[in-house]
């Protein structure tokens, strides 16, 4: 017996050389002669002999240089000699991996549950540290390092694609990293994140170095082998800003690459670097910088983008629409930048789950809130205050963020020398609230709410105030690595008051406000590669009350009056395909269709057939019951858009809209104003419709750092609301009576050059435009400039404007920015008449003149602390000088008739330079 064991021991022992020495014969050969060579060319050079993979952090070897000629060597031979001398080690597995470390020794084994079918698709690490401590521990929580199985594991990868899907997440808060690029480099393919910082990539099966990048933060990758769908979350850490010039390149294409035209993204730090008139950054005025993007005064934050006017504007918070976006006159934005996240405005390829409006959408969204530690910020300045806390309820699941904002400018007001102002009062305030939970890695829910009141008096006892109030949840689901979803319900109100009670005989309140409660079910679907598929479906209900107005107090001889209340229900279905043709064309091409019902109970009036609506045609009334369908309108909307590649960054974009919107704002003031009545499509009013075709070429310049676009459109407008000379809108009954149906036209050119990155940047942008309007009854007496085209309220041809910021040190930057525009048009009186005893005045064309021209400087410095990581608190200056020439730049005209003669005046709001210091903090 011990014969035969020690003869038995023999022979395994030669059968397991023999089986040894076969598998070094196998070992593939590596010849290689590298001089100086960096390391990552290395590893290429032997993983294109071998066929193995290397994992390591790059970050560990940049500065690692190689010089090595061997011939004919194995992979072992060649790691050795690379490796003599250093800290660095490496192990190789039987799948053809190469793990390398600095200072640790990994053990290679099998994950357990490797060959399991029904075995999680979450990412794992197949590589183990050895002995326990607390260097190792750091290694294994270094995601670069790892390596990251996707999908149900199996021992043979079949050919063919499957899609990774997950969240890019910020590593410091927890929260979403907007617009970050996710790819590969061979072969190119690459997604960004949405808004929820969601993405689905879906790229070839097997090894994969899978890169993201994202303006403003530090460059990660993740080294996968990708079996079939699966997910992976990743997170990113902020970058430090050198003083040397910064480039980061992914994403940064985007501007030629994409379909998209008339788009514009800004962060938090981009409105940050735009000087404003009380030092507080403000997420309207920076808007208003843009091309294509006016106002018609300097007092006002109504948007009027490509011959629109401000209520052709979808304005959404988180989802909910804002009705009223301004406080204090429209000196501030309704919107607390600490609670903002970013920004982004659709003025040419608007996506098809948007509706409603016919000009724009801004889309505006918050931050989730820290979801690693609570944090305190906040800032004090000339007329305002902020304070924002946010941190974790349940730590990495669960944050909030609240913010709060108010104005204390009564003492500025009080020191005014003028009696009429001194007497005045102005404030407002406005609070967020925004709760984040992720329940599980496929289902989450955002809660937001949001609150503001303007309350003001100026010379008189009439005191104006208006609010809005919004809530939204939304609930992101995702169904698999190729479907996911988002179902949102909002809740937005907007009310006005105007209260008068200096004479008790004649005190009054004047109240009106409008409800809209929105449901609406948003899907993405990865149907391939090249296809991506958008669809969903929305309803809007809407409520409004038009206006009360009653007596004020016992002694009020004011009769009381209501008008009826209106409601009415939107709904929208929509699909749209992106579709890559080739990698030089691209089509994004889209189909919504909306259909609305004006519902009861209302009693309306009648008018004879075939003579104008006015109230001596009145023929009767006809009522509805509660719920009757009193009108019905719909339509198709067509969107288009198309990106064909002339040469590499240079692109031509195409886009085509058709927009319809049911719901309109009367004014005859030149600005929003607290006291614009909104009214909702009828039977009288039909529904607005718009149709634009945009042309334009994107260049980038000097490795993308620069982004030059010219676009050229032209916009038909039907259905468009003006007012008639003489007639009165509040409290009005007969308001169809009030009010002229236009149709318009607009058109212009839009040159913007971009530059985001490195110590000087910012952007400079022209635009030439035209927004002409006629009456749809030329022949009606009404119709102004007898039914030949006008300019609108807003039509300034000339617009320039540019934005700089310079950074000089991490510490302190200096911001500059200049705005030059046409002034915009008004209608002067000519000359008097005299009917039936009574001098009357005579005015000219409508919109026939025009005030002078604007332009503007302002000068700002930002000083911030110490960049200290462990710090208490980290705090900023801003010191700022609004209207830096003291320009008298008018805003409006006015006349007035003293002693018979009828004089013309020009108010100015800022008539000299506005010194402000804003201290900023954050603990």
């Amino acid at each position: 017996m011990k014969i035969f064991r020690n003869f038995t021991i023999l022979i395994c022992v030669l059968f397991f050389s023999q089986l040894a020495r076969g598998q070094n014969v196998s070992e593939p050969r590596i010849t290689i002669h590298l001089d100086s060579a960096r390391f990552n060319d290395f590893v290429k050079d032997v993983e294109r002999q071998t066929g193995y993979f290397f994992y390591y952090d790059a970050a560990r070897f940049d500065s690692l240089t190689i010089d090595l000629d061997v011939k004919d060597q194995t992979i072992r031979t060649v790691l050795d000699q690379v490796f003599r001398g250093s800290d660095f080690t490496y192990a190789l597995d039987a799948g053809k991996r190469v793990y390398i470390t600095e200072g640790q020794k990994i053990i290679t084994q099998l994950q357990p549950g490797l060959f399991n079918p029904n075995s999680s698709d979450a990412s794992e690490p197949v590589a183990y540290v050895g002995p326990d401590n607390e260097a190792q521990e750091k290694l294994l929580s270094t995601a670069e390092s790892k390596v990251h199985e996707i999908g149900v594991k199996r021992y043979k990868i079949p050919p063919g694609n499957s899609t990774i899907t997950g969240y890019v997440r910020s590593a410091i808060t927890g929260e979403p990293v907007i617009g970050a690029a996710v790819f590969i480099e061979k072969p190119s393919i690459g997604i960004t994140t949405d808004a929820l910082g969601f993405y689905a990539l879906t790229i070839p099966r097997g090894k994969q170095r899978l890169k993201i990048k994202s303006f403003g933060m530090r460059e990660t990758q993740r080294q996968v082998i990708l079996y079939s769908d699966g997910k992976l979350d990743i997170e990113m850490r902020e970058s430090v800003i050198a003083l040397k010039e910064v480039s980061v390149k992914a994403g940064m294409d985007k501007n030629v690459v994409s379909t998209d035209m008339g788009q514009v993204k800004l962060t938090i730090k981009n409105l940050k670097q735009v000087p404003t008139v009380f030092g507080e950054t403000d997420l309207l005025r920076t808007i208003l910088t843009l091309p294509g993007v006016k106002s018609v005064g300097e007092n006002s934050t109504g948007l009027n983008v490509r011959g629109g006017s401000t209520d052709q504007n979808l304005i959404l918070f988180n989802d909910a629409v804002i009705y009223n976006p301004s406080h204090l006159f429209g000196f501030f934005s309704a919107f607390n930048p600490d609670v903002l996240k970013d920004v982004e405005l659709y003025k040419s390829t608007i996506p098809s789950k948007y509706g409603g409006r016919l000009s724009s959408v801004l889309d505006i969204n918050s931050r989730d809130g820290n979801k690693k530690k609570f944090v305190a910020s906040g800032g004090i300045g000339l007329v305002t205050g902020r304070l924002t806390v946010e941190g974790p309820i349940i730590k990495d699941k669960t944050s909030f963020i609240l913010g709060g904002r108010s104005t204390y400018s009564n003492w500025i007001l009080k020191r005014l020398d003028d009696n009429k102002y001194n007497k005045s009062a102005a404030n407002f305030y406005d609070l967020n609230l925004q709760i984040s939970h992720e329940i599980n890695q496929k289902n989450s829910i955002l809660v937001t709410a949001y609150m503001s009141k303007d309350r003001f008096r100026l010379f008189g006892d009439t005191t104006y105030s208006y609010q809005n109030q919004l809530g939204a949840i939304k609930w992101k689901h995702t169904f698999n690595s190729r479907l996911y979803s988002e179902f949102t319900a909002t809740h937005s109100q907007y009310k006005y008051h105007t209260e008068s009670q200096g004479l008790p005989l004649n005190a009054f309140d004047l109240k009106f406000d409008i409800n809209q409660s929105q449901f609406k079910a948003d899907f993405n679907y990865v149907l391939h590669p090249k296809h991506t598929l958008n669809f969903g479906l929305s309803s809007v209900y809407y409520k409004l009350h038009p206006g009360s107005f009653t007596p004020r107090g016992e002694q009020s001889l004011v009769i009381p009056e209501q008008l009826q209340q209106e409601q009415a229900l939107e709904s929208a279905l929509y699909l749209e395909d992106k579709f890559e043709v080739s990698p030089r064309l691209s089509i994004n091409a889209g189909l919504r269709y909306s259909f609305y019902q004006y519902l009861g109970p209302r009693t309306v009036n009648k008018y004879v057939t075939g003579y104008p609506i006015d109230k001596i045609y009145e023929d009767g009334t006809q009522t509805y019951a509660s719920g009757k369908k009193i009108k019905g309108y719909g339509g198709p909307e067509y969107r288009l858009s198309m990106r064909y590649t002339i040469y590499d960054n240079l692109a031509l974009k195409v886009s085509y809209n058709t927009l319809r919107q049911y719901i309109h704002l009367l004014t005859n003031t030149m600005t929003v104003s607290p006291t614009d009545i909104w009214k909702l499509s009828d039977q009288f009013i039909k529904p607005q419709t718009g149709d634009q075709l945009s042309v334009g070429l994107y260049k980038n310049l000097r490795g993308n750092k620069v982004e030059v676009s010219l676009e050229g459109y032209y916009k038909k407008i039907h259905n468009f609301l003006d007012y008639k000379g003489g007639d009165s809108l509040i409290m009005n009954p007969r308001i169809e009576a009030a009010v002229l149906g236009t149709q318009g036209k607009a058109y212009g050119v839009e040159l913007m050059v971009k530059k985001m990155t490195g110590k000087l940047n910012g952007w400079i942008g022209y635009t030439y435009s035209r927004t002409l309007l006629r009456a749809l009854d030329r022949e009606s007496p009404d119709a102004p400039n007898k039914g030949n085209y006008y300019p609108s309220n807003y039509d300034k041809p000339h617009d320039f404007t540019m934005i700089t910021n310079y950074r000089f040190t991490h510490r302190i930057s200096l911001s500059f920015n200049f705005t030059y525009s046409t002034g915009r048009p008004y209608t002067p009186p000519i000359g008097k008449y005299i009917i039936d005893g009574a001098e009357r005045v005579y005015y000219a064309d409508r919109n026939q003149y025009r005030i002078p021209d604007y332009y503007r400087a302002d000068l700002a410095v930002n000083i911030e602390g110490n960049h200290r990581v462990k710090k208490l608190a980290h705090s900023s200056w801003t010191l700022a000088v609004y209207n830096l020439l003291g320009r008298k730049n008018p805003s409006s005209v006015y006349f007035q008739t003293v002693n018979g003669q009828v004089n013309g005046y020009q108010l100015s709001i800022f008539g000299r330079p506005i010194p402000t210091i804003t201290y900023n903090f954050r603990f």
